[in-house]
């Protein structure tokens, strides 16, 4: 296995301590934590130097001002960082967080990984308590 699999190895025994996980044919990882769903992708960005990108949908189809309350939101400091889509349909927010991860093991990684989806579920509870 190289790195990339490596990671994304730990990334899926620290995940299954807490959630069900789906193993993609890319070895990408998705999973849900309450409503939020979570993808974990793994990349080798030089020689050892390997990535594991969490990215969670924290909400979808808002409508009102979203992106200011996620600018001032973001603010506050998190575990990520919040990004808005705007579309037709409303405004989804996305929670991303990259970090290096070679040689993590998965009781340490599923710590920071939680960190960041509990992050996910609680501003999810924030924007549809205001904007639903």
């Amino acid at each position: 296995m190289n790195a990339t699999g490596d990671a994304l190895e730990s990334a899926r025994k620290a995940l299954e301590l807490f959630h069900d996980v789906a193993v993609d044919d890319d070895g990408a990882l998705s999973f849900r934590h309450g409503d939020v769903p979570c993808a974990v992708q793994g990349m080798e960005l030089a020689e050892g130097l390997t990535v594991l990108s969490l990215t969670c949908v924290v909400a979808w189809d808002l409508a009102g001002d979203v992106a200011g309350w996620v600018a001032e939101r973001a603010g506050q400091g998190l575990f990520g960082t919040l990004g808005v889509i705007a579309s037709e349909r409303g405004t989804d927010v996305m929670l991303r967080y990259a970090f290096p991860a070679d040689g993590l093991k998965p009781e340490p990684l599923s710590t920071l990984l939680m960190l960041v989806v509990s992050t996910a579920s609680q501003v999810r509870g924030e924007l549809l308590s205001r904007f639903s």
